[in-house]
């Protein structure tokens, strides 16, 4: 393996988890009942984070027209200016603006799930069908990151003790 197609390999990988866990964790957010908690801003600010880091490594991979960009990249460009403004209107306080761009911004990263399953020569559905338990590995991996962020703890272990949520003095 060269020392590029390795560097490619790397650029794909954390492309693509990134993606995921913009797509999990923006799901899990609107989902959710409660807003502007300091839960929701916790997750927010990771997804916003896996988000621009998914739209950044966007413009390293160009394999579907060698050397140029694509439609996929003019729309990196769009999420990353819907995105932005969901950010600057969070900071803000426009909240109706906040919510729109932010959600507008997670369909986006929906639609280019599906575009990235849906084409049988994509990176997805040929680890699909050459590697599934290296893909279902990954996919776990980042299901269980997705609950440690929501829940705040791993599965299956017990909660935080009320002891260790007592101040010192009080014990």
């Amino acid at each position: 393996m060269t020392d590029n197609a390795v560097i490619h390999g790397t650029v794909i990988a954390v492309h693509a988890s990134a993606a995921l866990l913009s797509l999990t964790l923006g799901g899990a957010q609107l989902l959710r009942r409660r807003y502007g908690d300091p839960l929701h801003r916790r997750l927010g600010r990771v997804w916003v984070a896996a988000m621009y880091l998914t739209l950044l490594s966007s413009f390293l991979i160009r394999d579907l027209r060698p050397g140029q960009f694509t439609l996929f990249h003019a729309l990196s460009v769009f999420t990353f200016g819907t995105l932005t403004t969901g950010l600057v209107a969070a900071v803000r306080g426009t909240i109706p603006l906040h919510l729109r761009m932010m959600t507008g911004s997670w369909f986006g990263v929906v639609g280019a799930f599906v575009g990235a399953v849906a084409v049988p020569s994509r990176t997805l559905p040929q680890l699909a069908a050459h590697h599934p338990w290296l893909l279902a590995g990954w996919a776990a991996t980042i299901a269980v990151a997705t609950y440690v962020l929501v829940v705040g703890r791993l599965p299956g272990l017990p909660g935080r003790s009320a002891a260790l949520e007592r101040p010192l003095a009080a014990r």
